[in-house]
């Protein structure tokens, strides 16, 4: 599946090379709006392999005025339990000004939309318990919450 086979027309397009700069912006306030860390060169090295490597997941980005204001990021894994190819949306970031506006929905179409393509079985994603906007719309795009754990063990630090 090519990068560009899913461009909705209305604002939303495969991310390039070219937007890492604003991508490292919007990366860098989510980041700062939920407390997680965040150090520009690593995330740099990070979307530059993404883009580089479309086995691994695809990014978006969603425009308004000129100007990048949202962004999507769906990885790819293989999942025993779905029988097959399966993905994470694993990250979904509308800046502050832009909410509201169905730019999220916009994304997940997307989402949607490169996942069939690719043939994946499930779509997995993570929300910060408080956040109950993002749960409820991501609850009316079929997200089931499942009473399970997140864990997560950094490898190779």
């Amino acid at each position: 599946m090519t990068q560009e086979a899913v461009d909705t027309g209305r604002g939303v397009r495969p991310a390039t090379i070219a937007d890492v700069g604003i991508l490292l912006q919007l990366q860098a306030a989510y980041y700062a709006d939920d407390g997680y860390p965040f150090v520009e060169a690593e995330a740099r090295a990070c979307w530059e392999r993404l883009l580089d490597e479309p086995d691994w997941g695809r990014a978006w980005v969603a425009e308004r005025d000129g100007r990048i204001v949202a962004y999507s990021v769906l990885t790819f894994g293989y999942s025993l339990e779905y029988r097959g190819r399966d993905a994470f949306v694993d990250e979904l970031y509308v800046a502050p000004e832009w909410r509201g506006q169905g730019l999220a929905r916009e994304a997940l179409s997307v989402i949607d939309a490169a996942c069939a393509e690719a043939g994946v079985r499930a779509l997995h994603l993570e929300v910060e318990r408080h956040k109950e906007a993002a749960r409820g719309l991501y609850r009316r795009w079929g997200f089931v919450e499942h009473d399970r754990v997140l864990m997560t063990k950094p490898v190779g630090r």
